[in-house]
């Protein structure tokens, strides 16, 4: 084989190359910018846009969605509901330390995800949710008496819902619940409740007993108004006449009692005489 067929057959191969690698890398990159012209949001999020880094006003719901490639990026962002517990410590109208905890649900506005990832971002629990529950609790006790806290948790629980809402719905956000688990205070205070509890249950069991005395007496009183009172009716009923007949139903009661034989002894004035002996 001479030189000059050796270099053709080189050039040959080289223009064959090219021919095949140009088709294969062709279609790498539309498939690769097919692939990237494809979005899928999954159920419960939402996609923000952002375009060049702007964030775009679109909000891209669940499902299949295009998108410019190399230009568009889409954030996806969970609108599912989610919770947030915090332990709070915070000041009672009377002053004194409370301690609780506090358990919220809530979820983003769907339509408005974008706003929410452009003024916070996505670490909005730390940033805006926990601060909020802080603020709402503390702004609602120092409403209240720690005994009110107690006896009026319900009412409580309300207001600070009702705080809580306002706050983050500022930030395109909704409450959906929340939940006040307890209030502890300090053990002084525990130990001044309980001593009140115990001496009101001490007030109340004597003023029961103070009103059971003044019941009995009462009713003794009355008694004794309804024996003088029958006493009376009997005494204006005595007569002459009502004596002798009380003494002679005494007498027939005996004759009804004797078994017809007479006494062996008599007495009297005179000494004993056993009538036995005189026979």
């Amino acid at each position: 084989m001479d030189l000059d067929n050796v270099v053709k057959m080189k050039f040959d191969s080289g223009g064959k190359a090219p021919r095949v690698l140009v088709p294969l890398v062709a279609g790498l990159i539309l498939f690769f910018v097919a692939f990237n012209s494809i979005v899928i949001i999954q159920a419960g999020t939402r996609g923000i846009v952002l375009q060049l880094g702007a964030v775009q006003p679109l909000v891209l719901h669940e499902g299949f969605h295009f998108k410019i490639p190399f230009v568009q990026q889409i954030i996806p962002i969970d609108v599912r509901v989610g919770k947030a517990q915090s332990d709070q410590t915070a000041s009672s109208k009377d002053l004194q330390t409370v301690n609780t905890t506090v358990a919220v649900n809530f979820h983003l506005v769907p339509e408005e995800v974008n706003k929410l990832y452009q003024n916070v971002g996505l670490a909005y629990e730390d940033r805006i949710v926990a601060p909020a529950i802080g603020e709402a609790v503390k702004a609602v006790t120092a409403q209240y008496t720690a005994e009110e806290l107690i006896s009026k948790r319900s009412e409580v629980s309300a207001k600070v819902k009702e705080t809580l809402a306002a706050k983050l719905s500022t930030y395109f956000m909704a409450l959906d619940e929340i939940n006040i688990t307890e209030f502890k205070f300090s053990a002084e205070y525990n130990n001044a409740i309980e001593q009140k509890q115990i001496a009101e249950q001490n007030a109340l069991k004597a003023r029961l007993d103070l009103q059971r005395i003044e019941v009995e007496a009462q009713q003794a009183i009355e008694r004794a108004k309804a024996e003088a009172e029958s006493l009376r009716l009997q005494k204006q009923e005595v007569t002459p006449e009502l004596i002798e007949l009380r003494k002679i139903e005494a007498q027939m009661k005996a004759i009804e009692k004797w078994d017809g034989k007479l006494p062996t002894v008599t007495g009297g004035a005179n000494p004993f005489i056993d009538i036995n002996k005189m026979k």
